[in-house]
């Protein structure tokens, strides 16, 4: 069975969206607490810079490339990790992307795009690591899911249904490892102050001027370091929380959706108008 807290020393995490935002601080953070680390990226530029950064730690460290879209990358991913690692104790899916328009603006191809990123990328690194995992001593399994797995904002229609796909996935697989070494938590942060909007697919049809304002909203909103965002994520799977929630406005969706539940937009409108 899983210890009541989890140790990183000396163990090993696979880290997916490793380049930047949370991904590098969550790198950066287990590297101060002792963990070897397997980094992945789609980009190698980013994974370079962070792995330079990672340098100054005495742990040991592999970079990858990685598109998490790709069934075959991922499915013979494990086995590149375990070239340059003895064994893996940790899984972070933290890879994701983002669209912004409104669901009749969305392309098919925008929706397909996101899902197999935001979800079918965490089933997939799930389904490769897990057997490994599940002969570990004490293991777990950590999704980033978000603020909009809690609350279904107007505008987020693609973006909501696969972080609460990411959420219920990692709720019922919890329940299924319960008697197990591996337990799994979901990470819900709020507005966490990362690129993942600058990178963002806006629909074609948006008006001129429509992409500037809502990157604009972005910036007011998306405020957090994610160096904070880090601390609190790692403190959450250290007493192993099957739900991490990260920051004020995180906390007050959450509590929003339990008090009103259909109920709540009409509070939140104007905050993401």
């Amino acid at each position: 069975m899983k210890s009541r807290r989890l140790d990183f020393r000396d163990k090993v995490a696979v880290l997916t969206g490793a380049g930047s935002g949370i991904g590098r601080a969550l790198a950066l953070e287990l590297a101060a607490r002792g963990c070897h680390l397997a980094i992945a990226d789609i980009r190698e530029e980013t994974l370079t810079a962070v792995a330079a950064e990672l340098a100054q730690f005495p742990i040991r460290v592999s970079t990858h490339v990685l598109d998490v879209a790709s069934r075959e990358q991922v499915a013979s991913f494990p086995a590149r990790v375990l070239a340059a690692h003895p064994a893996v104790d940790l899984l972070f899916n933290n890879a994701g992307v983002a669209v912004g328009g409104h669901f009749l603006d969305t392309p098919e191809a925008d929706y397909d795009w996101l899902f197999e990123i935001n979800f079918h990328g965490v089933v997939r690194m799930t389904r490769a690591f897990l057997p490994g995992l599940l002969q570990r001593p004490d293991a777990h399994v950590v999704n980033t899911a978000s603020l909009f797995s809690l609350i279904a904002p107007a505008g987020q229609t693609h973006y909501a249904a696969s972080k609460f796909a990411v959420r219920a996935f990692s709720d019922a697989l919890r329940h299924e490892l319960e008697r197990s070494t591996v337990g799994v938590s979901a990470v819900c942060p709020g507005g966490v102050a990362t690129a993942i909007a600058r990178s963002a697919r806006f629909s074609p049809t948006l008006p001129a001027g429509a992409i500037e304002k809502q990157l604009e909203r972005s910036r007011r909103l998306l405020r957090m370091p994610p160096e904070r965002a880090a601390q609190i994520i790692l403190r959450g799977v250290e007493k192993r929380s099957p739900r991490i929630i990260v920051g004020y406005d995180a906390w007050l969706g959450y509590l929003l959706e339990r008090v009103l539940p259909t109920g709540y937009w009409s509070l939140m409108r104007n905050l993401t108008s």
